[in-house]
């Protein structure tokens, strides 16, 4: 028997944002000045993960023998001035997220962001797309002393929401992220991003936009 649903938690680069691709292509160029021939699968490995875990990667990729922070100040200081473009998030915004959250607040649901980023850049985005005033819940990465794909952000959201991590449902898209709520024992739902070699086999289903969602939990639990 299927657990009733009580919160919804959203995953937000890539799914409230369509940022991965600007945020990975801009890094990859900062690889490609050290090791031209990098080929852009390397930098799947990246999306969906902490600060931490991003640039850490980034300096075992270019393999200077620097550490991730001094890899990172690198980039910030030599690299992005001469190579960034702004990016307007109204732009990368997927509106079906504010009728999906009002559906959500229409059904009595909890509702939520678990986010590798950090958190002022959460709330930034968030409030730059006027997604702030659904949510009940903000929850970044700095909250957890692990990041996706451990399950700690999800278990630490279910637990600041009052609820049990099966009475929880989420909406990812990368890998980290999808393994990440599957091991906190959410149900998952993969937005599909054809763009990227994500592994979704670990989702309960999957949805090619985010207006589907709605449809999707109809289809799944009869009551909704």
């Amino acid at each position: 028997m299927e657990t009733a649903k009580k919160a919804l938690i959203f995953d937000m680069d890539g799914v409230i944002v369509d940022s991965e691709p600007y945020n990975m292509q801009r890094v990859y160029g900062y690889v490609l000045s050290f090791r031209p021939n990098t080929p852009i699968e390397e930098m799947y490995q990246v999306v969906g993960r902490t600060r931490k875990d991003v640039w850490t990667r980034i300096a075992g990729i270019i393999g200077r023998g620097t550490s991730w922070e001094e890899t990172q100040k690198d980039y910030e200081r030599n690299w992005k001035p001469f190579h960034d473009y702004p990016v307007s998030y109204q732009e990368i915004f997927r509106e079906d997220t504010l009728f999906i959250l009002q559906w959500a607040k229409d059904l009595g649901m909890r509702t939520a962001v678990a986010s590798a980023t950090a958190y002022d850049k959460v709330r930034e985005i968030l409030g730059a797309v006027g997604v702030l005033p659904y949510l009940d819940l903000i929850i970044s990465g700095e909250s957890v002393e692990k990041s996706k794909p451990d399950p700690a952000i999800y278990l630490k959201a279910a637990e600041l929401l009052k609820v049990l991590p099966e009475e929880c449902i989420a909406i990812e898209d990368s890998t980290v992220g999808i393994t990440a709520a599957r091991r906190a024992g959410v149900t998952v739902v993969a937005l599909r991003d054809d763009r990227f070699d994500f592994d979704r086999s670990l989702a309960d289903g999957e949805i090619k936009a985010l207006g589907e969602f709605p449809g999707w939990m109809r289809k799944k639990y009869k009551t909704v």
